[in-house]
């Protein structure tokens, strides 16, 4: 009788820190909201390194609405590339309060100067996707951009 007793107390215990530990699981999970979101600033160059990077890998969600600053600080003209602006809907591209509004995404951004660019997008697909300075990847300037499905 006692074993019985044991074993019910034993599954009810295991059941209830499986919930837990979904709900715990659940609540740290990306969520949409109705808001953009700010995606962390990328900087290119720096004071100290033309091919310094801040930050290589971006996380983003599927169904979101972003704004990402991608800022020149270096020396050099930057020429910004990524396969992800054919893979959400661009809404606007912001340089010096002026906006470009657009049907489509640009090929590339150029900074022949420092400055920030701000583009505002929807991310629309999930997938794995590469940002670039093409001429200077090899010196470290590349990175990955994942857009995963919320749960």
């Amino acid at each position: 009788m006692m074993n019985g007793k044991f074993r019910t107390t034993a599954l009810a215990t295991l059941f209830v820190m499986a919930a837990a530990c979904t709900a715990a699981w659940a609540d740290d999970a990306p969520k949409r909201t109705l808001s953009s979101q700010n995606v962390p600033e990328l900087v290119l160059g720096s004071k100290d390194s033309n091919y310094a990077v801040n930050r290589k890998d971006f996380e983003l969600i599927s169904g979101q609405g972003y704004r990402w600053k991608i800022t020149s600080k270096g020396g050099f003209e930057y020429k910004f590339m990524t396969d992800l602006f054919r893979n959400v809907w661009v809404d606007q591209i912001v340089v010096d309060d002026l906006e470009v509004h657009m049907d489509g995404g640009p090929a590339w951004l150029e900074f022949d100067d420092a400055g920030t660019i701000m583009v505002e997008f929807h991310t629309v697909r999930p997938g794995h996707y590469t940002w670039s300075v093409p001429d200077l990847k090899d010196k470290g300037m590349a990175g990955t951009i994942t857009i995963k499905q919320p749960r």
